[in-house]
This record gives C-alpha cells, sequence and structure tokens, in this order.
C-alpha cells in the first residue's frame, strides 16, 4: 500500500551515507573559460515517508547503482549550470560559495528522489590553457602589493611621527633657548644696573670723602694761622 518494496535499492530508516564524485568536464564559465571541476558530495535516504513513497514510484525495477547514477547526473547538471554563470574569479576565490550555490540548487531535485544532500564540496578545479596558473600568480602579485603598499604606508606614517616628534622636539628646544636668552639678558641688565648704583654709591662715597677731608684741611690751616698770630704779638 505504501509503494515501497523490497525492489527499491533504499530502505526508509537507512543510515547509510553514500558518496559520490560529480565531475565536470571542459565547462565553460561565464567569460568563457573551460574549466574541468570535480567535487563530492555525500547524500543519505530522507525520513520522510511522503517523500520517500513518492521517490519508490519512480523507481520501481532501479537497483542501487541506477539510483546512485541518476542522482549523480542531477548534482552535476547543476554542477555544470551554476559554473556557466559564473567567472574564474569568483569560482576561485570562493570555492565555498560555489559548493553551497550547488547544494542549494540540486537539493530540492534529489529530494524528490527521497535523497537529502548531506554535504557537497569543490575538490578540484583546472584548465588546459593556464588561466588558473595565471589568475594564481596575478592574485599571489596583488596581495604581495598590497603587503609592500601596507609597508610603505606603515613607513610613511611611521617617517611622519617621527618628523612630527622632531619638530616637536626642536621648538621646544627653541622656546627653552629663547626663554634661557631672555632670562640671561634679563640678568645682564640687572646686573648692570646694579653695577651703574654700585659705582654711583661709590662715586658718591669718595666725593663725600674727599670734600670731607678738604674741609678738615682747611679748617686745620685755619687753626695754624691763628697760633702763628698770636705768638707775634709784643710782650707790653
Amino acid at each position: 500500500s505504501s509503494g515501497i518494496n523490497a525492489e527499491w535499492p533504499l530502505r526508509p530508516g537507512s543510515m547509510r551515507i553514500i558518496t559520490l564524485t560529480p565531475t565536470i568536464s571542459s565547462v565553460e564559465t561565464k567569460e568563457g573559460v573551460a574549466l574541468t571541476c570535480s567535487g563530492v558530495a555525500q547524500v543519505c535516504v530522507m525520513k520522510e515517508p511522503q517523500m520517500l513513497e513518492f521517490a519508490a514510484e519512480q523507481f520501481v525495477g532501479k537497483n542501487q547503482a541506477d539510483l546512485e547514477d541518476i542522482i549523480l547526473q542531477t548534482i552535476e547538471g547543476h554542477f555544470r549550470a551554476i559554473l556557466g554563470t559564473m567567472t574564474v574569479e569568483d569560482i576561485y576565490s570562493d570555492r565555498e560559495g560555489f559548493a553551497k550555490n550547488v547544494r542549494a540548487i540540486a537539493g530540492p531535485d534529489v529530494s524528490k528522489m527521497g535523497i537529502r544532500i548531506i554535504s557537497f564540496v569543490i575538490q578540484n578545479i583546472t584548465d588546459n590553457v593556464d588561466y588558473l596558473k595565471s589568475l594564481g600568480v596575478k592574485r599571489a602579485a596583488e596581495v604581495k602589493r598590497d603587503a609592500d603598499v601596507g609597508v610603505a604606508k606603515s613607513t610613511a606614517e611611521s617617517g611622519i611621527k617621527t618628523s612630527e616628534a622632531e619638530r616637536e622636539h626642536m621648538q621646544a628646544k627653541y622656546s627653552c633657548d629663547a626663554l634661557i636668552a631672555e632670562n640671561k639678558k634679563s640678568y645682564e641688565m640687572k646686573q648692570a644696573e646694579f653695577n651703574q648704583e654700585v659705582n654711583k654709591s661709590k662715586a658718591e662715597a669718595e666725593l663725600a670723602y674727599e670734600l670731607q677731608a678738604a674741609k678738615e684741611n682747611q679748617t686745620i690751616k685755619k687753626e695754624k694761622s691763628t697760633d702763628c698770630d698770636s705768638a707775634l704779638i709784643p710782650l707790653l
């Protein structure tokens, strides 16, 4: 009544995992580069009774090899179609994204056979004109270029920071030297004023001393003159 019988190779509840190796040869990418790709797909029997009954009706009389071949061809068909919509650069740089697309598009079709795609990965990608090799060289050159640019930029930034630090250091030094020179000038001016005051005071003191000495000498002379005059008066 269920439509699932002994003739159907994959029975409900089977946990056996089937490994398939989808391979497509000389399929042109979006820009016309022919690539050969291989992958590894792991599939298993679905548990949903409805899907199993539908699948059983389609595969009555098919053996295990027949079923695996049909699943493989289905996956390879989507594998081929998706590759034709992508550029070599996209395939080369994002294998995981490529594989996810194949699994997402092929999944619904194989589910109609009572099969679920557990995983799908891209294993090998080759071409006959060394396009991928050239792309790898180009990518390596780009990586090196980006690294060189990064180093140059870092060096330039370091040089700028060093120059700024040196400029700030020199500005600080000039400011310090200017302050020292200003303080020295102020000190020298104050020292000159002080010396001038000292010399002035010294000169005034010397002048006062000389005037006092002159007065005293004048007084002494007067006193001597008076003594002499007294000695010359006759006795009466």
